[in-house]
C-alpha cells in the first residue's frame, strides 16, 4: 500500500538523523510519509538498506550511491555497490553525479577533481543500466557537463529513468533533461522567498509537466517553511507538497496524489 506523500530524496542516514535510531522514519510513517533513504558513500548506503529492511512492510526504501564530493578521498568499488544495488530495498543508484561548487578553493587539482568525478559517475551509470534501478543524481555548478555525459552515456546504456534531486539549473537545461526522459525533485527551498541568485523555483515548478515533479526534503538539510532554520526530517515534505500544489493551482490532495504515483513508476515501487 502507498503512502499519502513520498519524500524522494531524505538521509535519514546522516549524522543529524541516524542518531535517533529510526525515529524520525516513524514520525513519518505516522503522518503518512514514505521514502526513499539516499546513501552518499558505501557506508550511509549500507545503513539506508538496513534502515529500510527495518521497515520492512512499509514504504521506506533504498538509494545507494556515491557523492562526487569524495571524488577524491573514498575509494568507489563497483562490485561492492552492485552487490548492494541488487537488494530488493534498493530503487536507485545515487545519489551520484558532478559537484564543481567546492572546488573554487582548490585550483591546483581542479582538473583532476572534474576527471575523477566524471569516472566515478560514469560508472555509476553503467551500474545502473546492469541493474536496470534509476539514477538519482546530484548537480550544482555543474550541468553542462551533466548533460553532456548523460547525452553520450545515458542515451547509450537506454537506462531507465531517473531523476535529477534538488535541481538547481535553468529552463533551458530542464528542457534537455526532460527530452532525456528524465524527472525532478523538489524540496524546502521551494517555500522560501524569491532571491536574487537562486534559481528561480516557481518559473521552473511551473514549466515541468506533473508527471516529472517529485518531493523531497533532503533531511536533514534545507528544512521548509514553518521549519526554515531547523534540522529538516520527512514528515516535512508535506509543507513541499502544498507548496508545489500552490504553485501548479491543483489541490493539495491532487499534489500529493500525482508525486506519490511519480515515485511509484520512477523507483518501480
Amino acid at each position: 500500500m502507498m503512502p499519502r506523500y513520498f519524500d524522494a530524496h531524505t538521509h535519514v542516514n546522516l549524522a543529524g538523523l541516524k542518531e535517533e535510531g529510526g525515529a524520525a522514519i516513524e514520525r513519518a510513517l505516522a503522518a503518512g510519509v514514505g521514502m526513499v533513504n539516499s546513501g552518499t558513500d558505501m557506508e550511509d548506503s549500507r545503513l539506508a538498506i538496513e534502515m529500510a529492511h527495518a521497515n520492512e512492510d512499509e514504504p521506506v526504501y533504498a538509494s545507494v550511491g556515491f557523492h562526487p564530493e569524495f571524488a577524491l578521498t573514498k575509494k568507489f568499488d563497483y562490485e561492492a555497490y552492485k552487490e548492494i544495488a541488487l537488494d530488493p530495498k534498493t530503487v536507485g543508484i545515487g545519489e551520484c553525479g558532478l559537484d564543481y561548487y567546492r572546488i573554487e578553493n582548490k585550483e591546483e587539482r581542479i582538473g583532476e577533481i572534474k576527471k575523477r568525478q566524471r569516472e566515478i559517475f560514469e560508472e555509476q551509470i553503467k551500474l545502473a543500466h546492469e541493474v536496470q534501478k534509476p539514477l538519482v543524481i546530484h548537480c550544482r555548478d555543474a550541468f553542462t557537463d551533466l548533460i553532456e555525459i548523460l547525452d553520450v552515456k545515458y542515451k547509450i546504456l537506454n537506462t531507465v529513468p531517473g531523476l535529477i534531486h534538488f535541481f538547481t539549473g535553468t529552463k533551458d537545461e530542464a528542457k534537455k533533461l526532460l527530452d532525456m526522459g528524465f524527472a525532478f525533485t523538489f524540496g524546502g527551498a521551494v517555500t522560501y522567498p524569491p532571491k536574487e541568485g537562486m534559481p528561480d523555483y516557481k518559473a521552473l515548478v511551473e514549466y515541468l509537466p506533473l508527471d516529472r515533479i517529485l518531493s523531497e526534503t533532503d533531511a536533514p538539510f534545507v528544512a521548509p517553511v514553518p521549519y526554515r532554520g531547523a534540522r529538516n526530517e520527512p514528515a516535512y515534505v508535506i509543507e513541499t507538497v502544498k507548496k508545489l500544489a500552490e504553485i501548479k493551482n491543483v489541490s493539495v490532495e491532487e499534489m500529493a496524489k500525482i508525486t506519490v504515483e511519480n515515485a511509484e513508476r520512477i523507483f518501480r515501487l
